[in-house]
């Protein structure tokens, strides 16, 4: 399968729209604001097959110290071909220097996100306040 990726945030919000409700995210439901969220965000690495858009990985960052991976997704029929590892990968060398790198995991996806180096933190839990419905 020849998947090419993309280092940019700027995808139509109809394609993001359809990626995030592929995996049942809340956030496909806000398709304006998700767009938005995108094109704000720090770095942006994207999936295609021909023009489908097939997965993403996003970062929010301070630009010096520290990165937060707050999206990684991958259309279902899509999984398990290393898709999700090669967002990963290419996002992470963007940030190789930065000290600090973060995200918070589902526990289904932990031990992937382990085998790229991910610890947990010792004493830290996520906390959220989240108004996604």
């Amino acid at each position: 399968m020849d998947i090419r990726y993309s280092h940019s945030n700027e995808v139509d919000a109809d394609k993001l729209r359809e990626l995030f409700l592929s995996v049942d995210w809340e956030s496909g439901k806000h398709p304006e604001e998700l767009h938005q969220a995108i094109l704000n965000s720090h770095s942006v690495v994207t999936a295609w097959h021909g023009d489908k858009l097939v997965g993403l990985v996003n970062a929010l960052s301070d630009g010096v110290m520290t990165a937060y991976f707050h999206y990684l997704l991958v259309r279902p029929d899509y999984q398990n071909q290393g898709i999700g590892k090669e967002l990963m990968t290419e996002i992470l060398g963007k940030y190789r220097e930065y000290k600090t790198k973060v995200l918070v995991s589902y526990a289904e996806a932990e031990s992937f996100y382990r085998s790229l180096g991910f610890r947990a933190e010792k004493g830290a839990v996520p906390l959220y306040i989240s108004e996604l419905v």
